[in-house]
């Protein structure tokens, strides 16, 4: 097919745009907090880098709310638990853990580290080893007392809950048979598998 002979194509006919591209240096939190919102992804920062990835599949979502819920039934009075917070955990640490829960009646854009109880991931193939090495050292780092790890791969859905001893995160309980009961922070049982 002939182009018209007005027809002129400039670079300008193929520039694209996006904030995260015209940015220098390392972020700040500030500058993550202005970008504008973008619900296919989550933008995470550590130490003046993005940490990004998309937001779960319809299973990955289904498992989140199905945990969030339990969880805030059996919380008790001034506590709640909540999906997909931005969590400060400094001033150069911004994370989103897929549930929380936290100490009831914070408002704002950002929830500090300090009113969490509970941080919790569902284990997906873009944020695998973030969630189990990074965010674990991170969330320890931050002192939040308890997290939950959940892995929808394999046959079971599994569920890890980890306490935090003397800065590390040990071990405290793990599902069985696709249920997950624990007694601290609360007792709770949650049902992992429909």
């Amino acid at each position: 097919m002939a182009l018209p002979a007005d027809y002129e194509t400039t670079l300008a006919d193929y520039e694209y745009f996006h904030p995260l591209l015209a940015h220098d240096g390392p972020w700040t939190l500030d500058e993550v907090m202005a970008l504008p919102e973008d619900s296919t992804q989550r933008v995470e920062l550590v130490d003046g880098s993005l940490l990004m990835s998309p937001i779960g599949n319809v299973r990955h979502q289904r498992l989140l709310f199905r945990i969030a819920t339990a969880l805030q039934a059996a919380c008790p009075p001034g506590l709640e638990a909540l999906p997909g917070l931005n969590l400060e955990i400094s001033s150069s640490r911004m994370l989103i853990p897929d549930f929380t829960v936290n100490v009831a009646g914070e408002e704002g854009l950002l929830l500090p580290a300090s009113e969490l109880v509970l941080a919790g991931e569902v284990l997906s193939p873009s944020n695998r080893v973030n969630d189990l090495v990074l965010k674990r050292k991170l969330y320890a780092d931050a002192g939040i007392p308890f997290y939950l790890v959940v892995d929808p791969e394999g046959d079971e859905v599994t569920a890890t809950m980890f306490e935090l001893d003397a800065g590390e995160y040990v071990e405290s309980a793990r599902s069985a048979d696709g249920v997950l009961k624990l007694e601290r922070p609360f007792p709770v049982t949650i049902e992992l598998s429909p």
